[in-house]
């Protein structure tokens, strides 16, 4: 064991036991979905989870002002997902942070520090943060967060009062909702000293009763215990898993607050019953699985199947969707059951996380049994950053997609934490990715799931807050520009227009005239110079020229 400070979080979601009890399957599938996002949260903050209990998450975080960061991060995206339900079925995190020292044994953390935690997390708003003044006075001058002093609280267990703040969650308006100090519980009168052996005589017959019924039920589990295998849960990574591990053993604290229904812990699997071992012969199959070649999936997914499911023994199979959801099943009774599982697990967070994808089997074992292959991508680098065409995204400018999907960019995309990016095909279908580690790997991600979609390679359009891509506003843009292919160009002048556009970076334009000569604007600081330059040069080869192109898109009249 070892001593260190630490900051703890401690989150778990109000109401839970309602939810569970009016609808057990839907509440569970939305846990998992609600839990990939916590999860994603804090290990992009740099935290890591020591437990979990039922809905409950405790953390450590190396910095106050990374675990404040994070609960707010965590806080807003929730608060965006559960506008989609009605107020009765919404599910909200309290949150509470305190900084505090802690012993660490077996990964787990254990001390004041965790239990101060969990008693502000009690204090918390529905939605809300509550955290420590040791937390305040860390981030009060590093984070532009407001705060409500709400005094000493006297909380259950801790000997002294705890003097706590409430962070200030944004409304929808921009504007800060005042948090609401909770009350104290009223003390209970002390019961008169006449009472206590009465009590106590009550008490030993109670303790008394129940050893007896301890003992007699030990024995029954003793007896049936032997034949029984012990259960395995199956590792099950989601959109965004940490290693599959057992769950460690719940502090008495996370036990108190675990609901009376049965929940299965978010990182045990899809097939929740006792797995036999497997059998000798089970042993792991020749060769490495291809972890670098699966596509839609993030890179702690590809860690896990480069690690624990490359290693594992069969029975196994792993499960994605087009959206990047994910099941795995291991060390199933057989291979059917490894199928079914990791199937069943993907499809059950697809659909939590509304995904209209179905999911399909990867892989049984290590082979790899995908019928679809490699989606279609476009050379790298897959964007590039040009100061004299890139700007501010806008969802009412986005290139060739309706209205509904410009109001969905605008709803999801725009609020969404970085990094994000929005892959486009040429027949209008698009694909966005949120909240990944890098931009690089939201780039990727989106190319391969819109390729997959398009049937053709697709282009990165915008990349976090900007466009990467020159966003016509002179004319309306009708489709991707292949110079090598296009129709309007006179064949032998392909190749030269192809030649010229190269590498070249800025605004560039193509223009053709009636006997299809091209004439290029190329390097232009803004569109206008360039579409004015490539009718300058076609009027010099041909006439009645007209704009066919700007950057990568083909453009026709605005109205």
């Amino acid at each position: 064991m070892k001593r260190k400070i630490a900051a703890i979080f401690a989150a778990d979601i109000a109401g839970y036991s309602r939810l569970v009890a009016e609808d057990e399957e839907e509440t569970l599938r939305r846990l998992a979905s609600y839990r990939s996002v916590v999860d994603d949260f804090i290990a992009k903050a740099g935290g890591r989870i020591f437990n979990t209990a039922g809905d409950a998450v405790l953390a450590e975080f190396p910095s106050a002002v990374d675990a404040v960061r994070c609960a707010i991060d965590i806080q807003e995206s929730l608060r965006t997902r559960n506008m989609a339900y009605p107020p009765s079925r919404q599910m909200s995190f309290r949150i509470g942070i305190t900084i505090g020292d802690v012993v660490e044994r077996d990964g787990d953390l254990l001390g004041d520090g965790v239990n101060i935690a969990a008693r502000l997390e009690g204090l918390a708003e529905v939605g809300g943060i509550c955290v420590s003044r040791a937390v305040h006075e860390q981030v009060a001058n590093k984070l532009s967060v407001q705060f409500a002093d709400i005094g000493a609280q006297e909380v259950k267990n801790i000997p002294t009062p705890v003097h706590a703040y409430m962070v200030a969650m944004r409304r929808e308006d921009g504007t800060y909702a005042a948090p609401q100090v909770k009350k104290p519980a009223s003390k209970v009168a002390a019961a008169p000293v006449w009472m206590w052996p009465l009590v106590v005589a009550v008490v030993s017959v109670v303790a008394i009763v129940v050893t007896g019924f301890v003992y007699n039920n030990k024995l029954k589990q003793t007896a049936t215990a032997a034949p029984t295998p012990a259960a395995t849960p199956s590792a099950a990574p989601g959109v965004t898993p940490t290693a599959a591990a057992a769950t460690p053993s719940p502090t008495p604290t996370q036990m108190a607050k675990a609901p009376m229904t049965p929940v299965a812990p978010p990182n045990a699997g899809a097939a929740m019953a006792p797995t036999p071992a497997p059998s000798p012969s089970a042993m792991p199959m020749a060769g490495k699985f291809p972890a670098d070649s699966v596509p839609f999936i993030n890179e702690r997914v590809r860690s896990f199947l480069a690690g624990d499911y490359s290693a594992a023994g069969d029975y196994k199979a792993f499960a994605l969707n087009i959206g990047g959801f994910t099941g795995s099943a291991l060390n199933q009774p057989n291979e059917e059951a490894a199928r079914s599982s990791a199937l069943e697990q993907c499809q059950k967070r697809a659909d939590a996380g509304q995904s209209p994808r179905r999911c399909e089997l990867y892989a049984v074992g290590n082979k790899v049994v995908y019928a679809h292959g490699q989606p279609p991508m476009p050379p790298s680098p897959f964007f590039r950053h040009d100061p004299m065409t890139e700007r501010p995204f806008a969802s009412r400018d986005f290139p060739m997609v309706r209205d509904p999907q410009k109001a969905r960019l605008e709803n999801m995309f725009v609020p969404a934490q970085k990094s994000r990016a929005v892959a486009l095909g040429p027949g209008a279908q698009y694909f966005m990715v949120l909240g990944t580690s890098s931009p690089e790997e939201s780039s990727r991600r989106a190319l391969e799931s819109c390729g997959a979609i398009a049937g053709v390679a697709c282009m990165i359009v915008a990349v976090d807050d900007n466009f990467v891509v020159p966003i016509p506003t002179l004319f309306r843009v009708t489709g991707f520009f292949h110079a090598a292919s296009n129709p309007t160009i006179v064949a032998d002048a392909r190749d030269d227009v192809v030649r010229r556009l190269g590498e070249a970076m800025g605004w560039n334009a193509v223009a053709v005239g009636t006997a299809g000569r091209p004439g290029l604007g190329l390097k232009a600081a803004d569109e206008q110079t360039a579409v004015n330059g490539a009718l300058s040069e076609c009027a010099k080869r041909d006439s009645d020229c007209h704009v066919i192109a700007i950057g990568p898109f083909t453009v026709g009249p605005t109205n």
